[in-house]
């Protein structure tokens, strides 16, 4: 991503560098602070048995899969360590074990050992012989460096502050944005420079200002911008139509070129219809949903997918209205894609960026 107008690109550097020393994820939050705050998410120090940087013992073998296009490296047993689909970017690397919880809201936990994380170029066939991939492998496979869940945790209730050198705050709790006049709904339209409640300039120069409302706020599409975007540094367009990468909304997030159509929109619009098999899903994958009918045939709500939970339902973590922010919760509906809940009926459609 390019840097911001008015801001050095230092500032950039900064924020990366403070990411790589982020040791949210990687250790139990205090007792005495658990007391004032809800333990949000927490790494358990039991690498698997592959996860010390690449130098596993045994054979490793590569494999081509289909339904996405993909590739994936197994190791001496069989099991999968690592997930790279062709046209994507994300990577889903196995490594430590961590849970994912938010106390507050729910019991539902995930227990995990997919990290996922943003390669530098788009993944094709033959891509583990060329050099780029063996650089960027040997440097994440095994590291506990910050990923994209560590990323999307980081804005749930009680996580932490942490501002840059700059005293731009860049983690920390979320709220949707501002209730409406009518006090029942909340205002959209709030992206993760409102959060961060700064100018931010895209790579095609436009230049957007964050609205003094919404600071600390992103809804459901803003909230994904600032996971892959901000934080990951996948590009970001500036509006829906210009420039190149993820648009700003979830409806044409669900219809962009970007990345890799997992699950397509199927059926008839304006509600279309939910997908028969979801298998296909992967950790770190987004997810378009359909709920309103004053948005005519527009997907109006995304998320992002965390995989299993503890009694093996599919589940994600998304910015909802109903939670004022971020939230893996269950009030305003069950974050599960199986099933007949609420979320799970009016599910559409997946993309992996």
């Amino acid at each position: 991503m390019p840097p911001k107008k008015k801001r050095p690109v230092l500032h950039a550097v900064t924020v990366v560098a403070l990411l790589g020393a982020s040791s949210y994820l990687t250790v139990e939050l205090r007792k005495d602070e658990q007391a004032k705050s809800p333990s949000v998410a927490s790494v358990i120090d039991e690498p698997s048995l592959e996860s010390s940087n690449g130098q596993q013992g045994g054979k490793q073998t590569w494999e081509r899969l289909k339904n996405p296009e993909r590739t994936v490296l197994r190791g001496a047993k069989g099991q999968v360590l690592a997930t790279f689909t062709d046209g994507a970017r994300t990577a889903t690397l196995r490594g430590p074990s961590r849970t994912f919880s938010e106390p507050s809201e729910t019991t539902m936990k995930v227990v995990t050992e997919d990290w996922v994380r943003l390669m530098p170029e788009p993944w094709t066939k033959g891509a583990e012989k060329e050099q780029w991939f063996k650089d960027w492998f040997k440097k994440y496979y095994g590291s506990q460096e910050d990923d994209i869940f560590a990323f999307a945790t980081q804005y749930l209730p009680g996580a932490p502050v942490k501002k840059d050198s700059e005293g731009v705050q860049y983690t920390g709790r979320a709220y949707y944005g501002p209730l409406k006049p009518d006090g029942a709904d909340r205002y959209e339209q709030t992206d993760f420079y409102d959060y961060l409640n700064i100018p931010y300039t895209f790579r095609d120069g436009t230049t957007k200002y964050p609205q003094q409302d919404r600071l600390r706020s992103v809804d459901c599409s803003g909230y994904l911008r600032l996971v892959y975007g901000y934080r990951a540094r996948y590009p970001l367009m500036a509006t829906n139509t210009s420039g190149d990468g993820l648009p700003r909304t979830a409806d044409a997030m669900a219809r962009s070129k970007a990345g890799v159509d997992v699950i397509k929109l199927q059926g008839p619009s304006p509600w279309y219809t939910r997908p028969k098999n979801i298998d296909v899903l992967q950790p770190g994958d987004l997810l378009f949903f359909k709920m309103d009918h004053r948005t005519g045939n527009h997907m109006d709500h995304s998320a992002i997918y965390l995989g299993l939970d503890t009694e093996g339902h599919r589940v994600f973590i998304s910015s909802r209205k109903e939670q004022n922010g971020p939230t893996i919760g269950d009030k305003g509906g069950v974050s599960r894609l199986d099933g007949n809940g609420f979320y799970a009926q009016l599910f559409r459609s997946a993309k992996r960026l």
